[in-house]
């Protein structure tokens, strides 16, 4: 199954990035924003629940049955990769307007990034475009800790995918530099506890389980420690893109089952994660959850093995 961003694809890119400098100047802090439906083709076939092949399967019963979030989160475009905040009243996630296109062209069709969203009067409002450059740079991966954004990128002057950090200050993002992770602990997709004293990430380093495994780091004297494998909740299958809940009382990540991303949680028991449940299933990847339980995350709509489309859902807690 092909991922919107495939970073593989993406570190190598990098290399052609002067060429494709010249196609489309670079978005800016100062730049003045194209709207992201402006680059969604004409052609475009918006899917929906009753046009899907492989809808969401709920597993739990302590959940609603997956929804798409209301308008505007989702469009005829792709979103991914969400995070909320614990109050559920902001909403990041990772847009480009086609699916269909190489990582090489995202990054110059000036709208592909992190957008941010607010509810408003029990509304979202219309999501806008979060810069965190001043130069050519896709972003994606958002995650909130206190004022600090999260997110992996590529962009110029690095070689390969880096994780930054932004602050939140006086309405504005900026103050964006390079997370201080040690090259080694080959750091994955990652979600910092609220108390901002762990660190969880998925990595294929070794020790894992034979593919990628979730593992966990502690801050100390402020810099994260070695990483520890979390043997509790890691298998065999692709062990992924974890989320811990405000309370650190749930890890929820992602894991092929059946062929396919399903979302998973443990819960932690004296001190120790239990044996992961298995929540929402087919093509449903990359949890997150607001302080109401209610979960968040993507699902790709895929036909003949290819994806056309993917969309935020949401499952409400009952």
């Amino acid at each position: 199954m092909k991922r919107i961003i495939c970073f593989a694809v993406l570190c190598a890119s990098l290399l052609i990035l002067a060429g494709c400098a010249e196609t489309e100047p670079a978005i800016t802090a100062a730049t003045s924003l194209p709207s992201r439906y402006s680059r969604i083709p004409a052609d475009t076939v918006k899917m929906n629940p009753q046009t899907d092949s492989f809808p969401p399967i709920l597993h739990n019963p302590a959940w609603e049955e997956p929804q798409p979030m209301p308008g505007p989160i989702n469009s005829s475009g792709g979103e991914d990769s969400p995070f909320i905040t614990p109050d559920g009243n902001t909403f990041f996630f990772f847009f480009t307007p086609d699916v269909s296109k190489s990582a090489e062209q995202q990054l110059t069709d000036s709208v592909t990034g992190i957008y941010q969203s607010k509810l408003v009067s029990g509304v979202w409002s219309e999501p806008e475009r979060v810069v965190l450059s001043d130069g050519l740079a896709l972003d994606g991966c958002p995650m909130l800790v206190g004022n600090q954004l999260w997110f992996c990128t590529a962009r110029e002057g690095l070689t390969g995918l880096h994780w930054f950090r932004a602050s939140y200050d006086f309405g504005v993002w900026g103050d964006w530099q390079q997370a201080d992770f040690d090259p080694d602990y080959q750091v994955g997709e990652l979600h910092i506890t609220a108390d901002g004293q762990e660190l969880y990430f998925h990595s294929s380093r070794p020790g894992s389980l034979g593919k990628n495994d979730i593992w966990v780091s502690q801050l100390e004297n402020g810099s994260w420690g070695e990483p520890v494998n979390i043997t509790a909740v890691n298998s065999p299958e692709d062990d992924t893109r974890p989320f811990v809940t405000p309370d650190g009382q749930a890890l929820w990540f992602t894991r092929t089952y059946q062929g396919s991303p399903a979302i998973y949680v443990s819960y932690r028991e004296n001190g120790s994660w239990k044996e992961p449940i298995l929540i929402i299933s087919q093509f449903a990847a990359e949890p997150t959850l607001d302080s109401e339980g209610n979960l968040y995350f993507v699902h790709h709509f895929i036909q003949d093995g290819v994806m056309l489309d993917a969309d935020i859902y949401v499952a409400r807690k009952k």
